[in-house]
């Protein structure tokens, strides 16, 4: 019997051992999994990063290169000699390239929002005075010195107005 004994206190130090090494191994790829998703996360963060500051050094390039082909048109303007007799078709190319500006600007998201003839809006406009009018409703916008403009959903820029008010008898 003690030979039983013997045996089976053997097997039982060598069944914790193989357990022990079998729960290491499985620790140690635990730690490479670990440490390979801790690196794999560290180049996510540095290219998010990168991905972040390009989008904000570069993010306006399609409007830039759209708006220099307006640039483009007013030089080519500004480098005709304007005579008393062309004068009409220079203003008329002038309007083109003011309106073409304006189509740029629109189709990316930079709209002006109408004002003259509107009610004061303060979150829209800023008051830069009032003058009396029989034309325009009290309250209304008479006179347009900057036009406001959203850029989507966004205020761009406020409208700086001059609002009616009601002629003093």
């Amino acid at each position: 019997m003690s030979e039983n004994n013997e045996n089976s206190q053997n097997e039982a130090p060598k069944e914790t051992l193989d357990t022990t090494l079998a729960l290491q191994a499985e620790a140690e790829k635990f730690k490479n999994d670990f440490l390979y998703l801790r690196a794999e996360f560290e180049n996510y963060k540095r290219n998010a990063i990168k991905e972040r500051s390009d989008l904000l050094k570069y993010g306006g390039e399609r409007l830039a290169r759209d708006i220099v082909g307006v640039l483009d048109n007013f030089e080519r303007a500004l480098a005709v000699g304007v005579t008393p007799d062309a004068i009409e078709t220079y203003v008329k190319g002038v309007q083109m390239t003011a309106q073409e500006l304006k189509t740029v600007l629109e189709k990316h998201g930079i709209k002006e929002v109408p004002s003259e003839n509107v009610a004061f809006d303060p979150n829209i406009h800023e008051a830069l005075g009032s003058e009396p009018s029989t034309s325009v409703d009290e309250g209304n916008v008479l006179r347009v010195f900057e036009k406001p403009y959203r850029y989507h959903e966004k205020l761009l820029r406020v409208g700086r107005v001059i609002i009616a008010r009601k002629q003093e008898s």
